[in-house]
């Protein structure tokens, strides 16, 4: 995620540079073609054209953002569920014979976020999990194709334990069990929106609209700007492609680009606080690289 106040200009021809050379050539091309040729192309109605896009442009990045917000929420409530079950492992088992299966909670949900963020990320997950748990702990996720889910399952069999240890009553159980359906959901909501991209019609129609109209722009400015078209229509051109850019880059929360939601971050948090919950050492919180935070 971009931490920067300012977005930086770079960012945006980085992304951009490619049809924007484009429309420059092109632009250059129809103002040689109407200063050469003695017949001129008629006036167009750039103006609503114009319009209609900017709004249709902006209906697409509010979607875009709806989902990138959706993210940032859902990983909002993991954090505190995270925070919850920590707690509520260290209050209910006190028992120093459960502080071993104590500990195995807390390990185990940090080891999950980190899956979890691998998984949305179609990152390798095995070396993050094996940070935090042993092999032979860590193996049976590991062998399912869902290992964060496996990772949560284990825990709730944990949980399972204690209460026929008689570490936790039934009450206790429940109260668990609620935080870990808690975390599902958070989970099933970020794979909803992993796996299900906008409609086609808000990806095709969007880009064919604008690129359609920055093929009529220097046609239409031409007789307005004369020899200026080239860099008049390129600007204009720049807005639009932007705007296009803007929604392709938030429309996947989870796409490991600069854009994302930061997950490592938001990992290395839950981290810092479950290990501070039972008394451990922490490690210090990711801060931004360069005006980014991953």
């Amino acid at each position: 995620m971009i931490v920067d106040a300012t977005p930086r200009l770079k960012i945006i021809i980085s992304e951009v540079w490619r049809p924007l050379l484009g429309l420059f050539v092109w632009d250059c091309i129809v103002t040689v073609t109407y200063f050469v040729l003695p017949f001129k192309a008629p006036s167009l109605p750039l103006t609503l054209f114009g319009s209609a896009l900017a709004l249709f442009l902006g209906f697409r990045d509010n979607s875009a953002y709806q989902r990138w917000w959706e993210g940032r929420v859902l990983w909002g409530a993991m954090i505190n569920a995270s925070r919850n079950l920590a707690r509520a492992a260290r209050n209910f088992l006190p028992d120093p014979e459960a502080r071993d299966l104590k500990r195995s909670i807390v390990l185990r949900q940090i080891a999950y976020v980190n899956a979890l963020r691998c998984q949305l990320r179609r990152q390798p997950k095995d070396g993050e999990v094996l940070h935090y748990l042993s092999r032979g702990e860590a193996e049976p996720a590991l062998a399912r194709v869902n290992t964060a889910n496996g990772l949560l399952d284990g825990t709730g069999r944990r949980i399972e334990d204690a209460r026929k240890k008689g570490w936790i009553d039934t009450i206790q159980q429940a109260s668990l069990e609620r935080i870990l359906v808690d975390i599902a959901n958070a989970q099933g909501g970020m794979e909803r929106l992993k796996n299900t991209p906008l409609p086609n019609q808000y990806r095709f129609f969007p880009a064919f609209f604008t690129r359609l109209f920055c093929i009529l722009l220097p046609i239409g400015l031409v007789e307005t700007l004369g020899f200026a078209t080239p860099i008049g229509s390129t600007i204009a051109g720049l807005m639009f492609l932007a705007i296009l850019q803007i929604g392709d880059d938030l429309v996947d929360p989870f796409a490991n680009t600069i854009h994302d939601v930061p997950l490592t971050a938001m990992c290395r948090t839950i981290e810092i606080d479950l290990l501070q919950a039972i008394g451990d050492e922490a490690p210090e919180a990711k801060t931004p690289v360069d005006g980014i935070l991953w």
